[in-house]
């Protein structure tokens, strides 16, 4: 008895192999945007915080301005990767929600909240207002959100613990304890956001919406901050690698994706690290160099995905639950028009993308 639910005797539509890959990009998307609004979030804080120059302010209020777009794309784009979760980790993934249904179902309205404080913070920058503790009860709320989720990914692989925690509550008020890994992975991600979010900020940089005076004030913050992040980012998925059990450790070693993807990763995390000190330093604002950060800002985070998918299905293994074994009939004239959406869904945000990129451009010219 490895205490995972039955499974569905209801067969698969699609090979588990495609069902996996729409699961790490989606999932790569959302890990993008989320970093991005969580490092992001915290630096317009600190700018409107301590920043006492006019480019200090200006980074503050395009910042902020922005992480409310980035905000719908972290909503819309967790969406798919859940959904994927759900077809292939359905009797995991839903007990786990269930342990702790009170708090799951808070992200809501935690979301809603968090939103309306990102709005009223962009618009108190704007008018010039000090609002650095609007700014910081948003990050506060973004980051519970952040954390009952990853209590609830990690909670999914840890069937041994179900049975105690309904006992103890079954309205699921009750986060687990005693699980090594939530805390590490947890922080992981938290630094993670400050890579991203200094990477963007020298994206941004070379924007023509900015000065050249703002936009080399984002480069060499967004690269400094970068930098620092990045080399404190290295020790922290050391330690979420060593904090798992020792058959994960060896799976992920044994393994020729995982094995590549975390050499990958650690290999563009170098590069990284070097491209953001150059730019901590030159200040580029050239659109080439905008685009390459938005690259290294990328690529590792997806990397970091098929890692993390690894640990996820090393650990339900070494517990009896084989995501692999599962009936499959497929309907390929199904597939075939999920897929032909879901690629026109994918090129029309990338349309409305650079539809509101130079809405902004427009208005802060304008301004």
């Amino acid at each position: 008895m490895n205490g995972f639910p039955n499974v569905d005797p209801i067969p698969l539509p699609a090979p588990i192999w495609l069902f996996k890959l729409l699961h790490i990009v989606t999932l790569a998307l959302h890990f993008v945007a989320m970093q991005i609004l969580v490092g992001g979030l915290l630096i317009a804080v600190l700018l409107s915080l301590f920043g006492r120059s006019a480019a200090a302010g200006n980074a503050a209020s395009a910042i902020a301005r922005r992480l409310t777009i980035v905000m719908t794309y972290v909503i819309n784009l967790g969406v798919p990767p859940l959904l994927f979760a759900q077809v292939l980790y359905g009797r995991a993934i839903y007990t786990s929600s269930v342990m702790i249904g009170l708090r799951w179902i808070a992200v809501i309205p935690l979301l809603i909240l968090a939103y309306w404080l990102l709005y009223r913070f962009s618009a108190a920058l704007d008018t010039g207002r000090r609002a650095w503790w609007i700014g910081g009860i948003a990050w506060s709320v973004i980051a519970a959100i952040a954390h009952i989720y990853s209590t609830n990914m990690t909670l999914m692989l840890r069937p041994e613990v179900w049975q105690s925690m309904y006992s103890a509550s079954s309205l699921g008020a009750h986060l687990p304890t005693g699980d090594p890994t939530t805390i590490p992975r947890f922080l992981f991600i938290l630094i993670s956001g400050f890579v991203a979010a200094g990477m963007w900020m020298i994206y941004l940089g070379g924007r023509k919406s900015f000065s050249t005076s703002d936009g080399q004030f984002l480069s060499a913050l967004g690269g400094r901050i970068a930098a620092i992040a990045a080399l404190a980012q290295i020790p922290a998925a050391i330690a979420v690698y060593r904090v798992q059990p020792a058959i994960v450790q060896s799976g992920l070693s044994d393994h020729l994706l995982y094995k590549v993807a975390g050499l990958a990763w650690l290999a563009l995390t170098a590069v990284l690290i070097l491209y953001a000190a150059y730019a901590a330093f030159a200040k580029p604002i050239a659109a080439l160099t905008s685009w390459l950060a938005v690259l290294l800002g990328v690529l590792p985070i997806a990397l970091m995905t098929i890692y993390r998918d690894g640990i996820r299905d090393l650990t339900l293994l070494s517990k009896g639950y084989d995501v692999w074994n599962r009936v499959v009939v497929t309907n390929w004239s199904v597939v075939g028009i999920f897929l032909v959406v879901f690629v026109a869904g994918l090129v029309t945000v990338g349309w409305l993308i650079s539809v509101v990129a130079r809405a902004t451009r427009v208005m802060e010219s304008a301004a």
